[in-house]
C-alpha cells in the first residue's frame, strides 16, 4: 500500500510535467516529516537533534522587465523542526516559473523582488522560516570538513564481507574505551534512492562524534553501504543514520551527522543534524547563505 507520503511527493514525480512559463507558487509541494520519523521512534514535538535543511538550486533565471536574463545559484536554509520539507521536484518547477518571468527594471531589482517572493511562497508553503540568497562569483568559496578523515583509509578493505544492502543498524559495533575520544569521519560513497521514482541519489556523509564508545569504522562502513537499495528522501537519511547512531552512544555523547547529496535536476540538498549538547561550528559556513561552502569533487 502506498504511503501517505509517497502519494503527496508522486504529484510530479516520476511524471512528464509540463512547466509554466509564468511565476506559479502552486507548484511547491509540501511533505510531513512525521511519517518517516515514527518508524524510527523520533518523537517529532520533542526532537532530539537541532539541523537545517540546506539546499543549492544552480540553475535559477528570471528576466528583468526590459528581458534582460538574470542567472544565479540560490541557497535556501530552513530549519528541521518545521512539520514539511519541500519535495525536490515541485521546487524545481516552481524554480523554473520564474525563467520566463518579468521582475524589476533591472538586475539587482530583479533579484530582490525574486528573494522576497521565493522567502514567502516557501515560508508560507511549509509553514517555518525560510532563508534565501542568490550567490554569484563574487560569493565567497569556503572549503568545509577539511579535518575530517576518509573512513576507507581506518579500514582493511580485504577483509570487509558486505552482505546487507537495505538499512541495517544490526551491523553496527562498539567497543568501550577508558576515556573520552573525538571522531572525525567522512564516507564518501553514500548512496540511497529517491522513495517515488527509486532513482539513485548519492553523497559524502560527514559524522563527528565523541564518546567513550567507539563505533567500529568497519561496522560503519557496512551500515553505511546498507543504504545502497533504500528508499528515502536525502533529509529521512539522515535522520535515520544519526538516530542509529545516537541509539549505540551513550546519553550526553555529542554526535553531528551531515550528508551532502550531489545535485540532480540542477538541485543539491544537504540536510545537517546535531546532538542538543554539540557545538556547530562544523557547520558554520554550510549554514551561512552568504557562503559557497564545499567539501569536494562532488560538490
Amino acid at each position: 500500500m502506498q504511503s501517505k507520503t509517497n502519494e503527496i511527493a508522486s504529484k510530479y514525480l516520476g511524471k512528464k510535467t509540463d512547466g509554466s512559463d509564468f511565476y506559479n507558487p502552486s507548484f511547491i509541494v509540501t511533505i510531513p516529516r512525521e511519517e518517516n520519523r515514527r518508524q524510527y521512534n523520533i518523537d517529532n514535538k520533542n526532537l532530539p537533534f537541532f539541523g537545517f535543511d540546506i539546499w543549492h538550486a544552480y540553475e535559477f533565471s528570471a528576466l528583468t522587465e526590459n528581458n534582460l536574463p538574470v542567472t544565479r545559484v540560490l541557497k535556501i536554509k530552513y530549519n528541521c523542526e518545521s512539520e514539511f520539507l519541500v519535495e525536490s521536484k515541485s521546487l524545481k518547477l516552481y524554480l523554473n516559473s520564474f525563467n520566463m518571468s518579468k521582475f524589476g527594471r533591472n538586475i539587482n531589482e530583479c533579484l530582490e523582488i525574486c528573494k522576497n517572493k521565493i522567502e514567502k511562497d516557501l515560508s508560507e508553503k511549509l509553514k517555518t522560516e525560510v532563508q534565501v540568497n542568490f550567490l554569484d562569483n563574487s560569493t565567497e568559496r569556503v572549503e568545509i570538513f577539511e579535518d575530517f578523515q576518509n573512513l576507507m583509509e581506518l579500514v582493511d578493505e580485504s577483509k570487509l564481507k558486505i552482505e546487507k544492502f537495505k538499512e541495517a543498524p544490526e551491523v553496527l559495533q562498539i567497543e568501550d574505551l577508558k576515556d573520552e575520544k573525538s571522531y572525525y569521519l567522512t564516507y564518501a560513497s553514500l548512496r540511497s534512492n529517491c522513495r517515488v521514482t527509486h532513482q539513485p541519489d548519492f553523497g559524502d556523509v560527514f559524522i563527528y562524534y565523541k564518546s567513550k564508545k567507539h563505533i567500529l569504522e568497519d561496522s560503519l562502513v557496512k551500515y553505511m553501504v546498507s543504504f545502497r537499495s533504500e528508499f528515502h528522501f536525502h533529509e529521512e537519511c539522515c535522520e535515520m543514520i544519526y538516530k542509529r547512531l545516537s541509539d549505540i552512544l551513550s546519553e550526553g555523547d555529542e554526535l553531528l551527522i551531515s550528508a551532502l547529496y550531489t545535485r540532480r535536476g540542477g538541485i543539491d540538498i544537504c540536510p545537517s543534524r546535531w546532538s542538543k549538547n554539540t557545538n556547530s561550528d562544523k557547520l558554520e559556513n554550510l549554514l551561512d547563505i552568504t557562503k559557497l561552502a564545499r567539501c569536494g569533487i562532488k560538490q
